[in-house]
């Protein structure tokens, strides 16, 4: 039979009816959005305008105070964020950079500083430039000139600052302040005796508003010029002033300082200060690199060396006892409390974490109003009166912080044993007891291996955490009782973390940055090789199934 020929075929069988097109096919396609939005591209307008108002700011800042190295890091910064969100796409970046620069700046940059404070000898005395303790020396050892003329004073203000206003033996007026030297008064008011009592935008004081800010009135020093060594007027009544000059003439050929009542010279010792022959040294220095001098200072300072070892000593004790006890308390409640026909248990657990919802440095402050020899409620009221120095003696007041620091820790591994002892299977239990095993056998032989696993590393981050527990210690007993062969504000009770903060902020012995630091790197050197080995043993337990 011949094949028809498409031609003369049907039409319907020709062109055959269009099938139903896929389902997926068949949907329409999601209209594209462009990412950037005019609303959204408004908003971003502004507010990168006003990160770069304030960022041109701060470069001005920096400019002014000649810091070029942080200068120039800020404007990287600056045309990297607004490389980032004025580009299109790198919608990664634009979620990302915000929280990479408050890393860099709250976290790196202060560790690094920090790093380098340490090799410096920042602190007290020793807090800038040579320059400006020359001028600092010149502007505060000085003595009145002998035959220094009087010069009428008034007290003005502008704002919240005090100015002086002096008219010199020819009835010349001028004003300065500390931060501004003296300049000529144009347009100075004058009374009937020829003395500058006015100035057009200042306020003059009247005698009672001289009485009541005397003690500022007092401090006021005016630079007769820019040149420290022409030394300054000032006033010890608000109406009359006197010219002082420094009482160490520098010469910047020699380099020395010379005392103008003793002859004695003062030269550069090399070590940041201006030094006579027999070591002593004036108040102040500037900083300089010191490389591992404060690192030798830890270990070599007589004041420092027997106190840092017995607080070290202290330290390992207080952080692995804390440790220890809170572990074995919460882990013993966290059994109790755990039984199936316990009734009232979630009262109990509630009950158990009330410490743990405190804030430690103010629970800290409660318990030392409680232990407190003479008033505290525990000697007063549960001891009928007695005498016991819980915080003043150095025994007494080791036991004190750790039972403190228990109470405060427990309920934490409280909550972290109750939550691994219900994370294991209960086969594991009833398959122990039926071959007669023992609850105690149990419990050591499988809950506890198996607890370790997930506990292990949470008990050595709360070691690192009590290395570092400085609001128990601080807010009980400030460290206390103090060592009585040293000349430093340490006691029986500090920790290093306490210790680093009283050298970088005590009082008596000044404030020496350089030391802390040092301190701190030392550690977080310790924290660090102590918790990379704890780790590496930890991997034991991963075998434990």
């Amino acid at each position: 039979m011949p094949k028809p020929d498409l031609q003369e075929l049907p039409s319907t069988v020709a062109s055959p009816a269009p099938t139903q097109p896929p389902r997926a096919k068949a949907r329409r396609a999601p209209v594209k959005r462009h990412p950037d939005s005019l609303k959204g591209t408004l908003l971003k307008i502004v507010l990168l305008g006003l990160v770069d108002a304030f960022a041109v700011y701060v470069l001005m800042m920096l400019f002014l105070s000649q810091s070029w190295a942080a200068l120039a890091v800020s404007s990287l910064v600056v045309l990297a964020i607004n490389w980032i969100y004025l580009r299109k796409g790198g919608l990664p970046a634009k979620y990302l950079a915000p929280g990479v620069l408050f890393l860099l700046v709250f976290q790196v940059l202060v560790v690094v500083f920090s790093g380098y404070i340490a090799f410096t000898n920042y602190g007290d005395g020793h807090n800038s430039t040579k320059d400006d303790a020359i001028s600092a020396i010149q502007l505060t050892a000085q003595k009145r000139v002998p035959d220094s003329p009087a010069y009428k004073a008034s007290v003005l203000t502008k704002g919240n600052d005090f100015y002086l206003l002096f008219t010199d033996p020819s009835g010349k007026a001028q004003i300065g302040s500390t931060e501004q030297p003296l300049t000529e008064a144009t347009g100075a008011g004058k009374d009937s005796t020829g003395k500058a009592n006015s100035l057009p935008g200042y306020q003059t004081l009247k005698f009672q508003e001289i009485v009541a800010n005397q003690q500022e009135i007092l401090k006021i020093t005016v630079p007769v010029s820019d040149n420290p060594a022409d030394g300054t007027l000032r006033t010890a009544d608000g109406s009359t002033a006197y010219q002082f000059k420094p009482a160490l003439n520098y010469d910047a050929a020699t380099d020395t300082f010379t005392d103008t009542e003793t002859g004695t010279q003062y030269r550069d010792n090399g070590k940041g200060a201006f030094a006579d022959a027999n070591g002593g040294t004036l108040a102040t220095g500037w900083k300089i690199d010191v490389g591992m001098d404060n690192f030798a200072r830890a270990f070599t300072d007589p004041s420092l060396r027997g106190p840092l070892l017995g607080v070290i000593l202290w330290t390992f004790t207080f952080s692995i006892a804390s440790v220890a006890l809170t572990f074995v308390m919460g882990l013993f409640l966290a059994i109790t409390f755990n039984r199936e026909d316990l009734r009232g248990k979630k009262v109990y657990r509630i009950l158990m974490i009330l410490p743990y919802a405190f804030p430690a440095f103010l629970s800290g402050l409660v318990w030392s109003g409680i232990l407190n020899p003479e008033f505290g409620w525990l000697n007063q009221t549960l001891l009928g009166g007695a005498n016991i120095g819980w915080l003043t003696d150095p025994v007494l007041a080791k036991i004190s912080v750790l039972v403190v620091n228990v109470w405060l820790g427990f309920p934490y591994m409280f909550l972290v044993c109750t939550g691994a002892l219900q994370s294991l299977p209960s086969e594991i239990d009833e398959a122990a007891r039926m071959d007669g095993a023992s609850a105690w056998r149990v419990f050591r032989s499988i809950k506890l291996p198996l607890l370790l696993v997930s506990v292990a590393p949470l008990l050595i981050s709360s070691f690192a955490f009590n290395f570092n527990n400085f609001n128990v210690i601080y807010m009980l007993t400030g460290g206390g009782p103090r060592f009585a062969d040293t000349d430093r504000d340490i006691g029986s009770t500090d920790i290093l973390i306490t210790l680093v903060y009283k050298v970088a902020f005590g009082q008596g012995t000044g404030r020496d940055y350089g030391l802390a630091s040092a301190l701190a790197i030392i550690i977080f050197i310790i924290v660090a090789t102590i918790s990379a080995i704890s780790f590496k043993q930890t991997k034991a337990l991963e075998d434990v199934n």
